[in-house]
């Protein structure tokens, strides 16, 4: 079992930047990639971003592709995800999530943090 935290969210104005973190314990070993969903009020989870764990490679939706950038140290268990020029649609829980399959593949992320709320006021 891996077990995943996030940390990093709150309350910002629209146009600024955040970064969340989230670190990653137990089976650590089992984790082929590592990526960040969101799910705002009355609405489906969403995927926003992954990055495989050994080579960085990462894979983004293209809605949020040069706004947000995913990235990992790979030494501390740890993947960040930088939200730049937040909007009031970015509110939301984002949550961390792991795979063991391909990143692409949404559904096959199977480790879930508890997520941290992102609100982006106008």
């Amino acid at each position: 079992q891996v077990r995943l935290v996030e940390s990093g969210g709150g309350l910002v104005q629209a146009g600024d930047s955040l970064r969340l973190s989230c670190v990653a314990s137990g089976r650590t070993f089992t984790i082929y990639g590592m990526g960040w969903f969101r799910q705002a009020p009355g609405k489906e989870r969403e995927f926003v971003a992954a990055i495989r764990w050994i080579t960085g490679s990462t894979y983004y939706t293209d809605s949020l592709k040069g706004r947000f950038t995913i990235s990992r140290d790979y030494a501390k268990n740890t993947v960040y995800l930088q939200m730049n020029s937040l909007k009031p649609e970015d509110t939301a829980v984002y949550y961390c999530a792991t795979t063991r399959r391909a990143i692409e593949n949404a559904p096959g992320f199977d480790s879930w943090g508890q997520g941290t709320q992102v609100t982006v006021s106008s």
